[in-house]
């Protein structure tokens, strides 16, 4: 049974990219944390749903984070359905494998939009609320694939890497005003899209003879560390990048 943490009853979460895969375990945890949460997908048929069957602390709006007004006004009404919010997972990404000498200028933007931009002004979008309650915690979804140097993905691994730094930068400017921020790196977590798009008896087998833990990661794994680190908890952990990889790195 997972850790119940008492003082996330109530809060105000943002999870993007929350209907499915790490997102949507991210959000069942803290929905079983009695916190109210905001779920922003692009996915309005999964992300209305998981909102429905979670209860009516849990407020789902249709989102493409890449677009930055819209991303802000999902995040406008959120607070004007839940309240000021107090803590913001930026998890939204997509790990589309692609070859190098392929690569478009519009396409490299478009990696940077969905796995870097939106997660700096969704923070800039949820601070002010942060500032005002003297305190708040902000977790930033990374990746351990740059990490290992994977290839067939330099736009990707490039705007992960880049997670640390906005991480750090903002957990100094906003640290005086009791924000919390943390970088959480997943290792090769076996959500529904990894198992149907990339794992193979093939992979799987080099998964294991890397990880020292001789077992599938789950999406379970990554959320239960992203709901301490926004708990009380980890009131003094901040500007840190935490790694999920079953020992990889």
């Amino acid at each position: 049974m997972a850790a119940i943490y008492p003082d996330l009853e109530g809060k105000v979460v943002v999870i993007t990219g929350g209907a499915q895969g790490i997102g949507e375990a991210i959000v069942r945890a803290f929905a079983a944390q009695k916190a109210r949460v905001g779920i922003l997908d692009i996915d309005a048929e999964r992300g209305a749903a998981l909102a429905a069957e979670l209860g009516p602390d849990i407020a789902f709006q249709r989102c493409d984070v890449t677009d930055i007004p819209a991303l802000k006004a999902a995040i406008g009404a959120v607070r004007e359905t839940l309240g000021p919010i107090d803590i913001l997972i930026n998890n939204a990404a997509h790990d589309e494998r692609h070859d190098t000498l392929e690569v478009t200028e519009a396409y490299w933007d478009g990696r940077i939009a969905v796995n870097l931009k939106h997660q700096f002004f969704a923070a800039q979008a949820v601070l002010p609320d942060m500032i005002a309650a003297c305190g708040g915690a902000i977790v930033n979804l990374g990746s351990c694939s740059w990490i290992i140097g994977q290839g067939g993905m330099a736009a990707y691994t490039a705007s992960k890497s880049a997670v640390l730094g906005l991480t750090r930068s903002l957990a100094r400017d906003f640290g005086e005003h009791g924000v919390r921020v943390n970088a959480v790196a997943p290792g090769w977590i076996m959500t529904e899209r990894q198992l149907k798009l990339w794992v193979t008896p093939e992979t799987e087998k080099d998964i294991y003879a890397n990880q020292c833990l001789k077992r599938r990661l789950v999406p379970d794994d990554v959320a239960r560390l992203v709901v301490f680190l926004s708990s009380d908890e980890a009131s003094a952990i901040t500007n840190q990048h935490h790694i999920v990889d079953g020992g990889w790195n």
